[in-house]
């Protein structure tokens, strides 16, 4: 039995029992769908088709063009791999029984055909955003358009001869310019009334404010639509764990402030004498009209069935791989555990898949009233439907669900699992329980991936890439403690992207899963770390968990009833253990950790803050440098050594880091080219190193 956890918010009942949600036995109708018509994109309209920086080559894929414009999808509500969109069955049709939907898309590719090389890289925008051009071709930009060198980099995708794809899929993407959108129909009863439920949002407050919008990092939100219903209802806690305490119902009202004046707005609340800093509020309100938010895993299924088998394809392409980071990371995931891999013609639509810093999330992408920014952290964005069992890609079974499952368990037929990459920093198994991708539930032993899976844990790094130099308004005041970790791992994207391609086309395998391990005893408890004490560096107490969760009685349909979720029996999160440095040992081990000038860790705490200030900090680690000399180290009382005992000199670093540089290329982790950019990081470390002051002088 699992116990779990009474919040407030009104009554709650209790889950019919787990199971997935509606999948169809695919191998009684795959018979069936080479007679239905193909992946439905009805129109695709170009508005715009341009030459990139006027007409530059980029090696084998000589000049490239940039497209833009719509795609109209149809989808089939009647189709076998479509009913497992929740609503889609209650949404308006078009003349043909279709449910539409229109994104925008942007397209990259070679002018000449002769010089495409039949792979299309997909790309799942990230809020609206793009990430490709910045993580795989280290462009500066992160708008894209066709004059700006800028938003190339290097070119590397283009140099391969790659097809590039963004298309928008999330349904509350405000528009702004340059955003990828999804516009989706509303679901209604089938008599035509409106559909209504309950919303969550929440807030964890650092700074006091007057007033605050539903929407998560603001997207568009689901309006309150009765402000008088009782069902709203605006609690306030002091912690995570705390009590939550309702506020009483006269003194906040949805609306915003305008020209100083408080007025009525059914995307905001305000309240009087202000939200409070270091307080965590949490709002459940009644809503209508739910968006039928799972389209967006068609789209991105679709999409690629288009490239791939329309002969009239304004993209055409031989073989897809999507990638996604993050938010869409997760996604990928959500679009693997639900089958979306088989389009609507039964043929198999992505070749493969990198997925990275997703942990071990999905997500909220195919539910009523679906709010797909929203994810869970350890200390913002509470128990939304994102870390939820299964985790792995092998099918476990959980004692206390009564439960098998897996991540690739309802992919049918097996011949479509795509081959995957699943890439994770450090901070994805303290922020994002990423070791439940490859344990059992009981996290006391190894679940090995299979043979289309690959795992790879870039040691020591935080969520995203730090900036370097660190900044100084970022250190712990009196310490060389710096919030941020600067660890450069966009190189080993760039690399494992390489691999995967080449894996997708049959020319060569993939580098081999590095990941940390129990059965080296490199993935322990956190308790079980031998970090070294450091001055000035508390080591966490607490770390992200996937919990049990009970969000009533209709979630197997994609229905939720309990608003706050009650919570049951958490599983366990492991991370990867440390050398003298404090540095990760599991993985893949940059330079930075093999020629160690620094502790990097992939953690960091909310020091400073209002509250919760020995909870994480969102997606950030912590770097703390080494001590320049012995006298330095002894007066600071640092255990590690320092860095004129490491390296006498900094040519003897400096091929220290580039022997450690030659193996990461031999193991696939760096590619060839980018050997010199790893120096050069390096070689700046060092100097800012030997030019900074010890924290005591500054």
């Amino acid at each position: 039995m699992i116990n779990f956890h009474p919040v407030m918010s009104g009554p709650c009942p209790r889950s019919r029992g787990w199971r997935p949600w509606r999948t169809v036995a695919f191998s009684v109708f795959l018979a069936l769908l080479s007679a239905l018509p193909a992946a439905r994109v009805l129109d695709v309209e170009v508005q715009s088709g341009e030459a990139v920086l006027d007409g530059r080559e980029f090696g084998a894929g000589g000049a490239y063009e940039l497209l833009t414009g719509d795609i109209l999808f149809g989808l089939d509500p009647a189709n076998p791999v479509n009913q497992v969109i929740v609503d889609l069955g209650l949404a308006p049709r078009n003349g043909q029984g279709l449910v539409e939907a229109r994104a925008n898309f942007m397209a990259l590719q070679p002018r000449d055909p002769e010089r495409r090389s039949g792979v299309a890289l997909v790309e799942v925008s990230n809020r609206g955003g793009k990430f490709s051009m910045r993580y795989f071709n280290l462009a500066d930009s992160g708008t894209l358009t066709a004059d700006d060198p800028a938003a190339f980099g290097d070119g590397l995708l283009m140099r391969q001869g790659l097809t590039v794809i963004w298309v928008g899929w999330q349904h509350d993407v405000p528009r702004r310019d340059g955003a990828l959108w999804l516009e989706v129909p509303v679901a209604r009863q089938l008599d035509g009334a409106a559909i209504t439920g309950r919303v969550r949002a929440d807030w964890t407050v650092d700074e006091p404010v007057h007033v605050l919008p539903l929407g998560h990092r603001n997207h568009v939100p689901y309006p309150v639509d009765d402000p008088a219903n009782p069902v709203n209802v605006l609690t306030v806690r002091s912690g995570r764990e705390a009590p939550r305490r309702v506020v009483p119902r006269e003194s906040w009202r949805f609306a915003r402030l305008q020209d100083g004046k408080v007025v009525p707005d059914d995307g905001h609340i305000w309240l009087a004498g202000g939200f409070e800093a270091g307080k965590i509020y949490e709002l459940v309100y009644g809503s209508r009209d739910p968006r039928v938010a799972g389209m967006g895993l068609a789209v991105i299924r679709d999409v690629i069935a288009y490239a791939k088998h329309d002969p009239a394809a304004e993209f055409p392409a031989r073989h897809g791989i999507a990638a996604g980071v993050s938010q869409t990371g997760r996604f990928l995931r959500h679009f693997l555990y639900q089958g979306f891999n088989t389009d609507e013609s039964g043929r198999m639509a992505y070749d493969g898949l990198m997925i990275i810093t997703a942990g071990a999330g999905r997500g909220s992408f195919n539910h009523r009233f679906a709010q797909p920014s929203r994810d869970a952290h350890r200390y913002s964005a509470f128990f939304y439907p994102t870390d939820l069992f299964p985790f792995a890609g092998a099918t476990l079974y959980d004692p206390l669900l009564n439960r098998s499952d897996g991540l690739l368990a309802h992919m049918s037929p097996a011949r479509h699992i795509p081959r995957i990459f699943y890439v994770n920093t450090g901070y994805e198994y303290w922020g994002r329980a990423a070791s439940l991708i490859h344990t059992t539930v009981d996290g006391a032993a190894d679940t090995p991936p299979s043979e289309r899976e690959r795992i790879y844990h870039l040691a020591s790094c935080q969520h995203f890439t730090g900036g370097f130099p660190p900044a100084e308004d970022g250190r712990l005041a009196g310490t060389d403690v710096y919030r941020g970790n600067p660890l450069a791992f966009k190189v080993n994207y760039r690399a494992l992207l390489m691999g995967l391609v080449a894996w997708v086309k049959g020319e060569s395998p993939p580098p081999a899963s590095a990941f940390p391990k129990r059965a080296d005893a490199s993935l322990v408890p956190p308790g079980e770390v031998n970090f070294p004490w450091l001055p000035g560096v508390d080591f966490p107490a607490v770390i992200h968990q996937a919990c049990r969760m009970d969000y009533g009685p209709r979630w197997p349909e994609g229905i939720i009833d309990c608003q706050p979720p009650r919570r049951g029996a958490a599983f366990p999160s492991l991370v990867a253990q440390v050398d003298e440095f404090g540095n990760e040992t599991g993985g893949i081990r940059n330079v930075e950790l093999q020629v160690p000038l620094a502790t990097y860790t992939p953690w960091n705490l909310r020091w400073g803050q209002p509250g919760g200030q020995d909870e994480l900090t969102d997606f950030l680690g912590t770097f703390i440098p080494l001590s320049r000399t012995e006298a330095e180290r002894q007066a600071s009382r640092d255990p590690r050594p320092s860095v004129a005992v490491l390296y006498p000199t900094r040519e003897r670093f400096l091929e220290k880091v580039a022997a450690a540089a030659a193996g990461l290329v031999q193991d696939g982790f760096l590619l060839p080219e980018d050997r010199a950019m790893v120096l050069e990081q390096a070689r700046r470390t060092w100097e800012w190193l030997q030019e900074r002051a010890p924290a005591a002088d500054r």
